[in-house]
């Protein structure tokens, strides 16, 4: 039984197929699969159930599956602790960030990240909240970029900065001419929101229910806060933004924007980890280089 049998194993189990994992780990699909079965026979044991689409693991695989991840996560941290006896940040870093930060963010650390941290290496995945938790409790990503408080248990959050939501607003819509909105004065029906699996979306909809109840549909709803702010530029609607956004709206269509008042939420953007994680000084480097390199932001 080796390490890289049981890495195999886990992106079989993660990905579904054979194939998938393959290209996951940078092999031939007959260079994996052979050693997937070499430790199956090895233990006297069918650990996937290969009839199923996708590739599921059997009673036994399961067994070996929660194994194989603490025994690969001690091997990680083997490597983790002699870089940290040298003085290093090395390793791979695999991030998940959800579609209201990514465009917003990312841009603004990962130059400076890759530039003093050249012996990381960064894979991105831009998620929703729950892909997100299915991927921390799964070792499928290492860390995660999100809205603090969305992640449940098992997952430890460390809160970076805040980031306040504003309304836009259309120039035909009633409100348009408020500098300063009550969340109470907003028509419901002329809300677009993001999408279900968006946290944010959630977000809004609690804020909303905090004095009436949602309307039982809405006229749009968008994965993309982009496409809802011109769907408002297009219609008497409004919708709800974070503050990271703003600066990205075109100083013509900057009237649009209203504050909330007072009682109005915001987020908390965060690093969600794993109780169990191990790549502490990765972690370190990144809510570092990100704190240092977004206006603003605040430990």
């Amino acid at each position: 039984m080796t390490i890289i049998q049981l890495e195999y194993l886990l992106a079989v189990a993660n990905c579904g197929s054979f194939s998938l994992a393959a290209e996951h780990c940078f092999v031939t699909q007959p260079s994996l699969s052979m050693q997937v079965k070499a430790l199956e026979e090895e233990l006297g044991v069918v650990l996937l159930d290969r009839s199923k689409k996708p590739v599921i693991p059997t009673e036994a695989g399961e067994v070996v599956l929660e194994q194989a991840r603490e025994t690969i996560k001690a091997y990680n941290y083997i490597k983790e602790a002699v870089s940290e006896l040298k003085g290093e940040t090395a390793g791979k870093l695999r991030l998940g960030v959800i579609p209201t930060i990514a465009p917003y963010l990312l841009h603004k650390f990962i130059p400076a990240f890759v530039r003093d941290y050249p012996k990381v290496e960064l894979e991105i995945s831009e998620m929703i909240t729950s892909d997100i938790v299915e991927a921390l409790k799964r070792d499928r990503i290492d860390a995660a970029l999100v809205a603090s408080g969305t992640c449940g248990e098992g997952i430890l959050e460390q809160e970076l900065f805040n980031d306040r939501f504003y309304a836009y607003v259309s120039p035909e819509n009633p409100l348009y001419e408020r500098q300063n909105i009550r969340i109470e004065e907003i028509d419901l029906k002329d809300l677009v929101i993001l999408s279900p699996g968006n946290c944010m979306r959630d977000q809004i909809i609690e804020l909303c229910q905090a004095r009436r109840s949602m309307p039982s549909h809405y006229s749009f709803e968008s994965g993309s806060l982009d496409t809802l702010m011109r769907i408002v530029d297009c219609t008497s609607c409004l919708t709800i933004i974070p503050e990271m956004a703003v600066e990205y709206i075109p100083s013509d269509r900057r009237d649009r924007l209203k504050t909330l008042s007072k009682g109005a939420t915001s987020r908390k953007i965060a690093v969600a980890v794993r109780r169990t994680y191990v790549k502490n000084s990765i972690i370190r480097a990144l809510t570092e280089t990100i704190l240092a390199n977004v206006p603003g932001a605040k430990a």
